[in-house]
């Protein structure tokens, strides 16, 4: 184990970090007091001394392997995360360093889970720090660490392909460089796009940007304390409703359009499994929801829709309390909360190809129950997928739901309800934020134990890292160099 390159990526990522609050501290200055603004000075040069010195850390060579990428993403989540709760409690806007850390590694994983339960108290240094972190986190830190920063060295590839989503990560031009550059040149573009119809909408320049960052980045932290809702604005409603199903996209798509190539886009089938779930899942929720809880059609499906793209897509912003909808919606929504939206998007959960991959392979062994001997390759945009990647897909999957159920298990040691710890459990590891019952959209994840906090951040981590990568840390194996 190369553990030099290793401190050398995790110290480069840290001083990146203190850069990136800058723009908080100067926000702090702007609207708050000099507390704020000193809590923001404190946490940037702590954080900014700590990277340095950890650069220090002689290295033997430059060569970033497999096992060093998965320690460099792994081990670097967990610091920034660390060093990223400092501004609340520095500030004093979260006391408690469990919750600071809950809500700080909420942000970066962009779940959007939160313990705060009066939002709009809190300073405007600290809400842009909180939206920020979702914004940094949905492209991944460390891809913008590469975008930034010179090359670490010869295996850039390794962190690209540790911290990108998905059960393949490719590379959309030959240099990782090139291709972190583009991907957030897109992501930004994506972002001034939305704030300036935010604006249009009548919604102000701090909150268009902040609710921008988090339906971008997928994360859906909100500047009030009932979320989108607060707005009732049936065109502010749609633009985030279309933006959270962009955002959801694989970015890569949009790089071939750009390129002239949108044919290969609008034949992807991904993308078209992923639209065709979210409009099956609204036409039903609204069929369900029409008459009982809205009067009228439009107002059903303005809602189902948001709710629907929100799930998927892992934002977790939304319109209404659905947590008092038809038992058939609900239902569909919990379902929701597994899905997730197209790998190489900044969306979480189990991913649409990694489910439209598992329909057909399912398909297969039942067509080989009648041809036992014959030969059906599983094909997704007309390439057959290795033996390699289903087995791969097909092991994420069980480990997903093996991992909810021991989050579920673990959380219901607290006394709560079956519903409360599954939803929890699927949310958290599923980055998507508000669940069911005590953890629904009208409530927040404070009445958890330190305990249950601590647990729930390992699996936003497990899940925003895809598992395999954190799980592999635990072995003392990997840190021998014998994995």
């Amino acid at each position: 184990m190369n553990y030099g390159i290793i401190a050398k990526a995790i110290g480069s990522l840290l001083i990146v970090e203190a850069v990136l609050m800058l723009p908080p501290f100067f926000i702090a200055g702007y609207y708050d007091g000099q507390h704020e603004v000193k809590a923001f000075a404190l946490s940037i040069i702590l954080t900014a001394v700590a990277g340095f010195l950890i650069t220090r850390v002689p290295k033997r060579s430059s060569n970033i392997r497999i096992r060093e990428g998965i320690a460099i993403v792994s081990l670097g989540w967990i610091l920034v995360s660390f060093f990223g709760s400092l501004p609340f409690i520095f500030s004093g806007s979260i006391l408690s360093f469990a919750d600071a850390f809950f809500e700080t590694v909420s942000g970066f994983t962009t779940t959007g889970a939160t313990v705060v339960a009066d939002i709009e108290s809190l300073p405007y240094g600290i809400l842009f720090w909180r939206s920020f972190t979702i914004w940094i986190g949905g492209m991944g830190i460390l891809v913008l660490t590469l975008a930034v920063l010179p090359a670490m060295g010869v295996g850039d590839y390794q962190i690209f392909k540790a911290e990108t989503p998905g059960p393949i990560a490719g590379k959309i031009v030959p240099r990782i460089k090139d291709t972190a550059k583009i991907l957030y040149i897109i992501y930004l573009g994506i972002t001034v796009i939305e704030i300036i119809l935010l604006v249009i909408g009548g919604m102000n320049l701090f909150d268009s940007t902040l609710h921008a960052f988090s339906t971008v980045g997928t994360g859906g932290f909100s500047t009030k304390n009932t979320s989108i809702s607060f707005y009732n604005n049936t065109y502010i409603y749609m633009v985030i409703s279309i933006f959270m199903l962009i955002s959801g996209v694989n970015f890569s798509l949009y790089y071939a359009t750009l390129k002239g190539r949108w044919r290969e886009a609008l034949k992807n089938e991904e993308l078209w499994f992923y639209l065709g779930v979210v409009t099956v899942c609204t036409v039903l929720i609204a069929w369900s929801i029409n008459g009982s809880i809205y009067k009228n059609i439009g107002e059903s499906i303005k809602h189902s829709l948001f709710q629907v793209s929100s799930i998927i897509t892992t934002t977790g912003y939304t319109t209404a309390d659905y947590d008092t909808w038809t038992p058939f919606s609900k239902a569909i929504l919990f379902m929701l909360l597994f899905f997730g939206p197209c790998a190489g998007s900044t969306g979480g959960a189990i991913k649409s190809i990694r489910v439209l991959a598992l329909i057909k392979l399912i398909k297969r062994e039942v067509n080989k129950v009648l041809h036992p001997r014959a030969v059906i390759p599983v094909k997704i945009n007309k390439s057959a997928l290795s033996q390699e990647t289903l087995s791969g897909i097909s092991s994420f999957f069980i480990l997903y739901i093996f991992i909810f159920i021991l989050g579920t298990l673990a959380l219901t040691i607290e006394g709560k309800s079956l519903v409360t710890a599954a939803s929890a459990a699927a949310a958290t590891i599923g980055n998507i934020g508000p669940g069911f019952e005590l953890v629904g959209p009208s409530r927040n994840f404070a009445d958890f134990s330190d305990f249950g906090k601590y647990l729930m951040c390992g699996l936003m981590l497990m899940g925003r890292l895809e598992l395999f990568r954190v799980i592999v840390m635990f072995s003392p194996r990997f840190w021998r160099g014998e994995l």
